[in-house]
């Protein structure tokens, strides 16, 4: 079956939550630089892009998802296919050394070493929601800072009008690469326009820590408007390429898969309803919020386009 192209039209429990005072204190350690020395951080972070003074202008006050089902709830198909593998498998993952290499149609094409990357802008905290496509959903507080900042190192050409990535590829430290779940390695991609917008962002701590391997350390993408396999995780390869890249699983499942993957309650998945969600630690499901309540923010980027057909 020949893929569809689209560079033509183109509230939980109190108990569940994290004491505000710790995790402010959390957020202080970071920003004196201890948390390094505790072991929270990779050495040099704190100092080398310290927070901003105050949450993100773009960050939702919904009550945050706990820790412990952020980090062992995960897709992350590269250490396996149930949610509970990434945190079982994902212990023998090196995220340090780091590169990942940026070019395409771009007029600076580098490879930029991990602590360059973290030298780039200001890290930022950003509680974004994020919506699986499965149905179920999360309020993640992550550390990072926007894609734009390292894009805009490299010096895009006009030809480059879409945004590849690359997951890492490594089978003797991924045993789910080791099984024919995906044609590894994971690839996604963005519009150009969608990945200079400021909501999306390079992740590379949540919670205040480091980025745990099983949800993409050391640097993983976060486009809180678009369903969670978008938000491609443990980053080595970013290309600005001429069309619309094909996507992992829009190879595995084009009928099931379109390219923009925007969160719309309006566009059912063939196998189940998009109109609801379970929020991850509440009881009764909550309507679905266009584009994932950021549609004040990102609906302009697809004015005239049918979302319906464009899914």
């Amino acid at each position: 079956m020949s893929l569809i192209r689209i560079d033509d039209p183109s509230v939980p429990p109190a108990s569940e939550i994290t004491p505000q005072a710790c995790y402010l204190d959390r957020r202080r350690l970071m920003a004196t630089g201890l948390a390094a020395s505790a072991g929270l951080l990779w050495p040099g972070l704190a100092a080398a892009a310290p927070l901003s003074g105050t949450p993100g202008r773009y960050s939702t006050s919904e009550p945050k998802t706990p820790l412990d089902d952020v980090t062992h709830y995960n897709n992350f198909y590269e250490f396996g296919a149930d949610k509970g593998d990434p945190a079982r498998n994902a212990g023998h993952f090196k995220p340090r050394p780091w590169a990942v290499e940026v070019g395409g149609f771009v007029d600076r094409p580098r490879t930029f070493s991990l602590d360059e990357i973290l030298k780039l802008a200001p890290l930022e905290e950003r509680i974004y929601r994020l919506r699986c496509v499965e149905g179920w959903s999360m309020v993640i507080p992550w550390l990072g800072f926007p894609l734009s900042a390292l894009l805009k190192q490299v010096g895009p050409q006009s030809r480059g009008k879409f945004v590849e990535f690359v997951t890492v590829s490594r089978p003797a430290e991924m045993p789910g690469q080791r099984m024919p779940l995906l044609d590894w390695p994971y690839r996604e991609g963005l519009r150009i326009d969608e990945a200079m917008h400021p909501l999306a962002i390079l992740a590379v701590g949540l919670y205040g820590e480091t980025l745990p391997n099983q949800n993409g350390a050391p640097v993983r993408l976060v486009v809180p408007w678009k369903y969670g396999f978008k938000s491609i995780k443990s980053i080595v390869k970013i290309n600005l390429v001429e069309r619309s890249p094909q996507t992992s699983w829009m190879k595995s499942a084009p009928d099931e898969y379109g390219f923009f993957s925007n969160v719309n309650p309006d566009v059912d998945h063939p196998r189940w309803s998009q109109a609801t969600e379970r929020r991850i630690g509440e009881l009764f499901k909550r309507k679905t919020l266009p584009f994932n309540g950021y549609g004040e923010q990102v609906a302009g980027l697809y004015r005239g386009l049918d979302l319906r057909k464009w899914f």
